[in-house]
């Protein structure tokens, strides 16, 4: 019975990172590829922690499964590959196939939040420590790769992220390639830079990207190689290479590499609603904007972003007062 009234996630507890992962009731299947086992130093909720990769509920890159298992899928710079992640014993254990298993696997840990440091966090309003309490497996990913986290946050610049995970979803399957490995429904594999760049205008089109967002991804695929170097670099400069590029800009860089990074202190400004959400939580101001917003942060300087999470985990969301943003579907234009 305690489960049976376990709260779902809302529209604001998942942009926090939540994706509820199954408690295992099947069978573990036996057709495994390479295989790596880490034990985390403490608590570790997977759907917490790789929650923030998933761009909507049909991700074509991003499933959980019924074994308690999430799937991901990523174009290495060995090649494509696929992982799957399940808590195992004490510990979790790692399965990879295609040409970037290992490149996967040797990253696993930071993937699961191991470069993270959550003891640096402390937290100073009520509603941010019963969060803290009650989310204690919260850990910041790190991907290490910049095109798969940049090119999805283009695509959710001044739309709704409904429209944006259509067109995520719709590109990657009609040009991303089949996921490796035994995956356990169809997945595909982000498509390469160049693959971006041939995508015709028609298709952008018909995914609904107007052409002001299809520019911005053509011109950050050109120098892909570039951009990935800034995964070696410290958030901040990596931030200020993205934005080098035009049409990247502090929303997009911080969406980026609060992922590629694992960054705790990015948090995004320029956002429609996470000022007002942060305001309302904190400050029980729902007209709070960008500065309103990062003054109610400053006490967490240097866990920003770990704070807003806890903000938006605790799904804490001021009253509509105005109608939902329309969504257009240019591609029926």
């Amino acid at each position: 019975m305690a489960g049976r009234f376990a709260s779902r996630p809302t529209r604001t507890t998942v942009r926090g990172g939540e994706v509820a992962v199954p408690v295992p009731r099947q069978a573990v299947r036996a057709d495994t590829g390479r295989v790596r086992d880490w034990v985390p130093d403490g608590p570790l909720d997977l759907g917490l922690v790789l929650g923030p990769l998933r761009r909507g509920p049909g991700d074509p890159t991003f499933r959980t499964t019924p074994d308690g298992s999430v799937w991901r899928t990523a174009l290495t710079p060995a090649g494509p590959g696929t992982l799957r992640v399940r808590a195992s014993g004490g510990g979790v254990r790692g399965e990879a196939w295609g040409p970037g298993a290992e490149w996967l696997l040797e990253r696993l840990p930071e993937l699961l939040g191991a470069a993270d440091d959550p003891s640096a966090f402390v937290p100073r309003h009520r509603l941010v420590a019963m969060t803290w309490h009650r989310r204690p497996g919260l850990r910041l990913t790190r991907s290490g790769l910049v095109l798969e986290s940049l090119i999805p946050s283009i695509l959710e610049q001044k739309v709704t992220t409904d429209e944006a995970y259509r067109a995520w979803r719709l590109l990657v399957r009609k040009f991303g390639e089949p996921a490796p490995g035994p995956v356990p429904v169809p997945m595909h594999v982000m498509p390469g830079p160049r693959t971006w760049a041939l995508i015709p205008s028609w298709e952008w089109h018909r995914a609904g990207v107007d052409n002001k967002r299809a520019s911005t991804i053509l011109r950050a695929v050109r120098v892909a190689g570039r951009l990935e170097e800034a995964a070696g670099m410290e958030p901040g400069a990596a931030r200020a290479r993205l934005e080098l590029v035009p049409g990247v800009g502090p929303w997009t860089s911080a969406e980026t590499v609060q992922r590629s990074h694992g960054a705790a202190d990015e948090v995004t400004t320029g956002d429609l609603h996470l000022p007002r959400i942060v305001g309302w939580a904190l400050g029980g101001d729902r007209d709070a904007d960008d500065s309103v917003m990062l003054e109610l942060l400053e006490p967490y300087a240097g866990q920003r972003h770990r704070a807003a999470r806890l903000v938006l985990l605790s799904g804490r969301v001021p009253g509509r007062r105005a109608p939902k943003m329309p969504r257009w579907d240019i591609g029926a234009l």
